[in-house]
């Protein structure tokens, strides 16, 4: 210690130099005890203050003890290394690196000099404090106690403490936000070779001073693993706020849950914080959750056994399947570089159609340019060359639809707000306004008296339909507001219902309202967006289709899409009235289904619904088509796929019967339900599958993965209620594996096959399960606000590619329900990207997983729209609008109720 060494002055040791060291000692510890209580560098004018005092203690000590044999020179050299002393802390306030010089010239110079006081005054006071034994509270004052210094003395208190802290405190730098930016800190391996150097310094020829070294080091080790400590849990708590990782995404938010890598020590019902490890052995996430129909009790989010493979098989090929595009041949070529990005600006769209807005059908300028609308091509799809990038906007009053199946029974009126239909079909039963409801009594035009009875009397004379075993999937032609297909639910049957978006208003947003599956089309002049030789049946109940019509070109259509063996439903006056226009298109009916080989099953009469049916059934062989008299409608052309369906025009031809043993439509599938676990005999292992596996195996393997994803993670781990789920969409299906893990659920799902994905669609058809094709670089059939969950696998990264992806971000909006859920897999970018543009509109984020160069996303639609709005000319209507739409109002007007 300091005394030591200055007892060695010259080699003599007078007691009465004793006497003034020791008083100089005990001045120096009253300093030292008192600068490290407060845990911070004394202020230079504190510092004056106690040097005076020093002094005078010194020169009165002195002028008592004149006979002491230690000359005034010496006395001047050690006050003048006591001014050194003190003068050394102002520097190491300015600059430890001329701290450090200062401390080595003065350790090079001189052994008999005090090395330790040159060094700067919080060294020498680390060392004085561990003399005083006595004190044993005193470490502890050491630590957090900013004493009772002014708020400049103790800005930085953590940095400048005594230099065998000074190692500690400087890696703490990093994360201790407190630190005055100014100080210019020495290197951590720098402080440590210092004090190396000092414990090989000169040693005190006094025992005191050995224990005194021992108890520095102690103190310091103390020290030392106490801010390694806290170190380690401030760089664990920063590796947490830097992990993408979370349920919620704002950890202020208790109504939303983050993951955790333990449980161990939480007791929070809502909300966990992990550190960031990417260790797979050590990962075993958890889950506590509080949604709304689902209890608190932890979940298990991610499993090892799940995790593993949550984000894998998901990069597909295309094995040895075509494409949509390529089997069409009409598809235009994409631009393969992306659109630009109009940013996060987001406006309301200002469009004639207002909250009820679909791009494609409501393109008013392009229905303009029409030459003829005599095939309702002004009902097919035409869309803007530049897609939307607004959002459109929220009815009045809307309110959070339903639930199944209550809904099917009714809906909230302001959700869809029309009575027309109620107007016009309200004696039959389709529709009802009662208050705050729209009612459906389950009726139709041509089941007035119920759907149910109307569906059973079908089954009771042609018994061979066995509705939910042999046919499980049925295509509802014009339908309404879809009441057969809504109890067909309650004989497992799925049907896939369509309507023109007519001058009825509403009729397939009241069916998607209601929960029962559905999308906007028209039969006119081109293709239904299906594959063929897929539905088990074909029904239509007073559609006003003219199937009769130019050589029977739309009931081709129907035979291009009906299973070889499948039934045709038809439920129309032509079939029991006798007016002279039914009766005529009954004849022409009847020779036209001989002429395509269509067999007559039944005709009969439901007594309960005064209706007639007739059931036709498709012909099995070729044998027919060979043996025609006429060989009118001619058939197709080999070149001809029966596949093609976007954008293709419809022909007057019909496709062969496959023949084939191993061709899919020479034989009937499975009957439900075990047709949707069992790969269909026409998959053989000589074909590749999408994910390279032999296409029986990929098609198993598929469906075992989301089995698991889903039961794991989806259905449990995301913290959604299913009780609100109806209406779903898989936006990229591939064999359907998404929606037969959810079969035991009570939703419905709509697989989205795009145009230049795999064609997967007949699989997902054979499986017992309803899609279409589509090209997500346009905008989807249907009404906004019609769906409660969107599901896209690896899609937002492949539309990037050809097309503009904020127009997409937008459909997405667009379609989904306020409070529907979003859930995404793509790359890391992509997520990143769709959290921030899904952020900006105000949707809760629920939930971020990345692994690797994967992620997963769980998104919640809000109720939030923007104030501003942005007009869309090709959606606003001109007076010419006005007047046809009026005129079409009127025609309809005189239409007879019965029809």
């Amino acid at each position: 210690m300091a005394l030591g060494r200055y007892s060695r002055v010259d080699g003599r040791r007078s007691s009465t130099s004793s006497t003034v060291v020791f008083v100089v000692f005990i001045g120096l510890c009253l300093v030292g005890v008192w600068m490290m209580t407060s845990s911070s560098i004394v202020p230079v004018q504190n510092v004056d203050e106690v040097k005076n005092e020093v002094e005078t203690q010194i020169k009165e000590n002195g002028a008592t003890s004149k006979s002491n044999d230690i000359s005034e020179d010496e006395t001047s050299e050690s006050e003048l290394k006591s001014e050194n002393k003190i003068s050394n802390i102002d520097s190491d306030t300015e600059s430890n690196t001329s701290d450090v010089s200062t401390s080595r010239d003065s350790n090079s110079n001189s052994q008999s000099d005090t090395t330790s006081m040159s060094r700067g005054s919080s060294e020498s006071v680390s060392e004085i404090s561990t003399v005083s034994e006595s004190n044993e509270s005193q470490p502890k004052k050491f630590e957090d106690n900013p004493g009772t210094l002014p708020e400049d003395a103790t800005k930085g208190d953590n940095v400048k403490v005594s230099s065998s802290e000074r190692n500690i405190s400087q890696s703490d730098m990093t994360s201790d936000r407190s630190a005055d930016d100014n100080l210019k800190l020495k290197p951590v391996k720098q402080s440590r070779d210092e004090d190396a150097n000092l414990e090989k310094g000169p040693k005190s020829e006094t025992g005191n001073e050995e224990d005194t070294k021992e108890d520095v080091v102690s103190n310091t080790n103390d020290q030392e693993s106490k801010f390694n400590e806290k170190k380690s849990k401030m760089d664990e708590q920063k590796q947490v706020d830097e992990k993408r990782y979370s349920y919620g995404g704002d950890p202020e938010d208790d109504s939303k849950v983050t993951t955790s890598k333990s449980n161990e020590g939480k007791n929070e019902s809502e909300k966990f914080t992990a550190p960031q490890n990417k260790d797979k052995s050590k990962t075993d996430d958890t889950i506590e959750e509080k949604p709304e129909g689902i209890s608190s009790e932890k979940k298990d989010l991610l499993p090892s056994a799940v995790q593993s493979e949550l984000l894998n098989e998901t990069m597909s090929g295309d094995g040895a399947w075509k494409t949509q595009a390529a089997e069409s041949k009409k598809e235009a070529r994409k631009s393969s570089e992306p659109a630009p990005e109009t940013g996060s600006d987001w406006k309301v769209c200002n469009v004639t159609a207002g909250p009820d807005y679909i791009p494609c059908l409501d393109n008013l300028q392009a229905i303009r340019r029409l030459r003829s609308t005599g095939h309702f091509e002004h009902k097919e799809r035409h869309c803007p060359d530049d897609p939307p990038t607004c959002l459109v906007s929220l009815p009045g009053k809307y309110q959070r639809p339903i639930q199944w199946p209550m809904s099917r029974e009714k809906i909230w009126y302001h959700n869809v707000p029309y009575t027309q239909l109620a107007e016009y079909k309200g004696h039959q039963n389709w529709v009802k306004v009662s208050g705050e409801y729209l009612l459906f009594p389950g009726g139709g035009t041509q089941m007035m008296q119920g759907a149910l009875p109307y569906i059973d009397t079908i089954q009771k004379f042609v018994p061979a339909i066995a509705w939910g075993k042999r046919s499980r999937v049925i295509l509802d032609v014009g339908c309404g507001v879809a009441s057969f297909g809504g109890f067909l639910f309650d004989r497992n049957a799925l049907a896939m219902s369509f309507a023109p978006n007519d001058e009825h208003q509403a009729q397939v947003q009241f069916a998607l309202e209601r929960g029962i599956p559905a999308f906007v089309s028209v039969m006119g002049t081109k293709r239904l967006p299906f594959p063929g030789k897929v539905f088990d049946v074909i029904h239509c109940a007073r559609c006003r289709v003219p199937w009769h019509a130019e050589g029977g070109k739309l009931l081709l259509e129907l035979n291009r899409l009906l299973r070889p063996g499948g039934y045709f439903v038809w439920s129309a006056t032509p079939v029991y009235e006798k007016e002279p226009e039914d009766v005529q298109i009954w004849e022409a009916m009847k020779k036209l289904l001989k002429a395509i080989c269509w067999e007559v099953i039944s005709i009969y009469n439901d007594k309960l619904n005064k209706v007639g049916i007739a059931v036709f059934q498709k012909t099995s062989s070729n044998e027919c088509y060979e043996t025609r008299s006429e060989k009118e409608p001619p058939l197709c052309k080999d070149s001809d796929d029966p596949n093609a369906s976007w954008k293709v025009p419809l022909q007057v031809c019909m496709h062969k019967i496959p023949a084939g043993a191993t061709e899919r439509g020479s034989k009937w599938p499975e009957q439900w339900p075990a047709r949707m676990e069992k790969a269909p005999y026409w998959l053989l292992s000589s074909q590749v599958g999408v994910y390279g596996k032999p296409a029986p195996d990929d098609f198993v393997a598929d469906y075992e993965h989301w089995k698991r994803v889903v039961t794991k993670s989806y259905v449990t781990g995301m913290g959604i209620d299913w009780s609100t789920v109806r209406n779903v969409m898989d936006m990229r299906a591939i064999y359907g594996g998404f929606a037969a893990a959810l079969r035991e659920m009570k939703v419905w799902v709509m697989n989205v096959v795009n145009i230049d994905s795999p064609d997967t669609l007949p699989l997902i058809y054979e499986r017992g399960l309803i899609g279409m094709y589509h090209d997500w670089c346009e905008s989807f059939s249907t009404y906004p606000r019609t769906y409660d969950l969107l599901h896209a696998d690896h899609l937002f990264s492949k539309i990037k590619k050809k097309c503009n992806f904020e127009a997409l971000v937008v459909e997405v909006d667009r379609i989904l329900r306020p409070e529907g859920k979003l859930i995404v897999r793509d790359t890391v970018e992509i997520i990143s990207e769709l959290e921030t543009k899904y952020k900006s509109m105000q949707w809760d984020v629920r939930m971020t997983y990345l692994k690797d160069t994967e992620g997963l996303l769980c998104v919640q639609k809000s109720n939030w729209r923007p104030k501003e709005a942005i007009t869309l000319p090709y959606a606003i209507a001109n007076k010419e609008d006005i007047a046809r739409e009026m005129k079409l109002k009127e025609e309809l007007k005189k239409i007879p109720h019965g029809t």
